[in-house]
């Protein structure tokens, strides 16, 4: 599934393409995705100005004058810059069609994506409304982290995913980031001090970061904006490593089940 990073990257492609123009016809070949794309989509975008794209955890945000496009990419999503003229592959489902001939194409072969129109402030959008903060912003920190895990005994990997917590750490940073910080990701969450958990909340912007300037982790589906894929699962340190030595003592990297998600972790190196 495509996380922060790769919609972070995508944000980043197409931002510059489309931002400032104003739409000129909508195309919708398959509107039957997670939820169904609304049928007056077109009539509501016609003329109107892209004022910004923005990113809210795995969500991107396309702002146009007096409303929201909300898209979220599902498991197998992508948006891609191309012209309209361009023939449509199978599973290439919306196109959003802006003026001087630029299409921003979204493809996705599961359909779990999403794409779907407010024009409430977006940070009241159900969607959205009860997200915790963004993990590259000044308000995520440690004592973010260990005030909300006070009392907890679930699993710290699954606190950090949790979205009403922080957003945007998907299952292969949060086995990164663990590992960076030394704690064993079936520790209880309310069992983990503040320093470490300051340590932690470090880790967790770190490996985003880097994953981001990689342009993302590419494991099955994901490309970027132009069809490119990411790079950073070349240097992961422990996600799907599993029987394969530590990058840094050696011992044999372990994968348990946490939450029905696959978790590798270092024996040695993780307490």
């Amino acid at each position: 599934m495509p996380e922060l990073p790769e919609v972070e990257t995508t944000r980043r492609g197409i931002a510059s393409h489309i931002t400032g123009r104003r739409i000129a016809d909508v195309r919708v070949r398959e509107g039957r995705l997670r939820w169904p794309v609304p049928t007056d989509l077109g009539k509501t975008l016609a003329g109107r100005r892209l004022a910004a794209v923005r990113r809210r955890g795995k969500y991107l945000l396309l702002d146009f004058e007096g409303g929201t496009l909300i898209a979220h990419l599902g498991m197998s999503g992508s948006w891609r810059i191309c012209e309209p003229n361009l023939p449509p592959r199978r599973h290439d489902h919306l196109d959003l069609v802006f003026e001087d001939s630029l299409c921003l194409r979204y493809h996705d072969p599961r359909r779990f994506g999403c794409v779907l129109w407010t024009e409430q402030p977006s940070e009241r959008h159900p969607l959205l409304a009860a997200l915790g903060p963004e993990p590259l912003e000044d308000d995520f920190d440690g004592a973010h982290l260990h005030r909300l895990a006070a009392g907890r005994n679930t699993a710290v990997k699954s606190f950090i995913m949790d979205s009403h917590v922080v957003v945007g750490v998907g299952n292969i940073y949060a086995n990164e980031a663990l590992f960076l910080a030394g704690i064993h990701p079936g520790r209880p969450a309310g069992k983990i001090s503040l320093a470490r958990y300051r340590n932690l909340a470090g880790r967790i912007a770190e490996v985003l970061a880097a994953s981001i300037e990689q342009g993302g982790t590419t494991l099955r589906d994901f490309v970027n904006e132009s069809g490119a894929p990411g790079y950073f699962k070349q240097v992961l340190r422990v996600y799907d490593r599993a029987g394969q030595p530590c990058r840094l003592c050696g011992a044999p990297i372990r994968c348990i089940r946490l939450g029905q998600r696959a978790t590798y972790y270092c024996p040695h190196c993780q307490r």
